[in-house]
């Protein structure tokens, strides 16, 4: 997390975002980019902690209750001290925001979408034992901006993913482990937590 604020800082300085950004026929069109750090609070009951990862994102507002958001994540986790897990999500949401007002210095919100999801589970004494699955997933959240310039916000964020693919069940049998898969979608998927921070970069149209 300190690198990311340190990013930030680093970026702010350079392109002056201290500067309210020129708006030319309301919200909509403003476009925004950013990083993002998410915990994932549980992956598997076999998984011994929280998954943890980095990702980036950007914006594209639509109007004013009305926001897309574009992300990737990576994220690993540790099984048991046996093996470790791998994420990549790739997806997008739509993002609304119930109460507006002006000069708005917390500003909530509703979000729902979908992503693409990629997830290795590796033996960590042996790289040849791992299985492999891609799917999609659903999610849905809510969470709130936090203006802290007119063109840079810090974004808190909470959603649960459901995966609609295959699942991957790992066991620890001795000092190895084993992997199962089930088919079809189920209410298993992660509740993640995602810190981030955007800037406005640009109004479209």
């Amino acid at each position: 997390m300190r690198k990311l604020y340190l990013f930030v800082l680093l970026i702010s300085s350079s392109w002056n975002f201290a500067q309210p950004l020129k708006i030319k026929n309301g919200d909509g069109g403003i476009w925004s980019a950013g990083m993002r750090s998410t915990i994932s609070l549980f992956n598997d009951s076999e998984t011994d902690n929280f998954g943890t990862g980095l990702g980036g994102q950007m914006r594209l507002q639509l109007s004013k209750r009305l926001n897309t958001d574009w992300f990737f994540d990576y994220l690993t986790s540790d099984i048991k001290q046996v093996g470790h897990r791998t994420d990549f999500h790739i997806g997008w949401s739509v993002v609304y925001y119930p109460w507006l007002q002006e000069n708005q210095l917390i500003k909530p919100f509703f979000l729902a979408g979908h992503c693409f999801d990629y997830s290795k589970m590796t033996e960590n004494a042996n790289r040849l034992n791992f299985d492999e699955r891609w799917s999609s997933a659903v999610q849905a959240g809510i969470g709130t901006h936090f203006r802290l310039t007119d063109r840079l916000d810090f974004t808190l964020l909470g959603q649960y993913m459901i995966h609609l693919g295959n699942h991957i069940h790992p066991s620890i049998v001795g000092n190895s482990l084993t992997f199962s898969e089930e088919h079809g979608a189920s209410l298993e998927g992660h509740l993640l937590i995602t810190f981030g921070v955007n800037f406005k970069l640009f109004d479209l149209w």
